[in-house]
């Protein structure tokens, strides 16, 4: 098992890849990018995840590589690194060029991917569950930098995640500057009340998810209902179930909310059922099964 780094054409190991310390991407987190995993070699929800990372580019007017260039680029490095599972991070960045915030002056975007061997969190996270704090810190107003942009400029999801570790938390939950409920520092979250599914709204401000809309898209065709609306902080608390979502995690159940012990303190019964259903749905994409 391997790391391989493309940049710009070449791939290398990660001790010898290199890009202008003057990139832009470097400078100023002036980047969009992608994360993902592979099932049984296959990409996951790769057509998602780079519709997303297209509409990300668009909305901060960065010229992104074409689809043909993107395609060459994640087959070539995920082939060089040869993992039975891999991790793929997918940057583009503004470039590099002079030092200034004007967006009109960089030369070209570069184009930066990470393969590594896939890590799973700990089994432990799914058997009992994980601990989430909501945190002080606001989720980045839709009017600053839309939440909707998978951008590089990440300070606001670390300083969120720093403040949930200090409580003892295994993920972060950022509320939107009204409070409501928005998302995790690198998750989606889902509540379960009445026996239905309770996700926050885009419209709260923010990412949407590739794994939240293919949990959405799982739940409803196993006829579970799921709503897209407004959460507080005491609708999660005082949730019967709680899990959150995202590309690597895939389903993770969260058994503890702040000092608030979720439900009977062990992963419910819907959530159970959709960390087997999405389980199933990696199987399917393993063996090519998926549309």
């Amino acid at each position: 098992m391997s790391v391989r780094v493309y940049v710009n054409g070449i791939i290398s190991d990660r001790e010898s890849a290199v890009i202008s310390i003057f990139d832009r991407g470097f400078l100023y987190g002036d980047s969009v990018y992608e994360v993902l995993r592979t099932s049984g070699g296959r990409t996951v929800d790769m057509d998602r995840h780079l519709d997303r990372l297209l509409r990300s580019g668009a909305s901060i007017a960065l010229a992104m590589p074409a689809p043909d260039e993107l395609g060459r680029a994640i087959e070539d490095t995920l082939a060089a690194a040869q993992n039975p599972e891999s991790y793929l991070r997918i940057i583009v960045t503004r470039g590099g060029g002079p030092i200034t915030l004007d967006i009109r002056e960089p030369e070209r975007s570069s184009l930066v991917l990470i393969a590594a061997p896939l890590v799973m969190p700990p089994a432990e996270l799914y058997e009992r569950g994980a601990s989430l704090a909501i945190v002080g810190v606001e989720r980045t107003s839709r009017r600053a930098v839309d939440p909707a942009v998978k951008s590089g400029n990440y300070l606001n999801n670390i300083m969120a995640l720093a403040e949930a570790k200090r409580a003892g938390a295994y993920e972060a939950i950022m509320c939107s500057p009204d409070g409501r409920v928005a998302e995790g520092s690198t998750s989606n979250l889902f509540v379960a009340r009445g026996g239905r599914l309770v996700t926050p709204a885009l419209a709260t401000g923010i990412l949407s998810g590739i794994t939240r809309m293919r949990v959405i898209d799982i739940a409803r065709a196993a006829d579970l209902a799921v709503d897209e609306g407004d959460l507080r902080p005491d609708d999660v608390r005082g949730a019967e179930e709680a899990f959150i979502t995202s590309s690597i995690r895939g389903v993770m159940p969260v058994t503890q909310v702040d000092d608030r012990v979720i439900g009977d303190g062990a992963p419910g019964p819907i959530t159970r059922r959709l960390m087997e259903l999405y389980t199933r749905y990696l199987a399917d994409v393993a063996r090519g099964a998926t549309a």
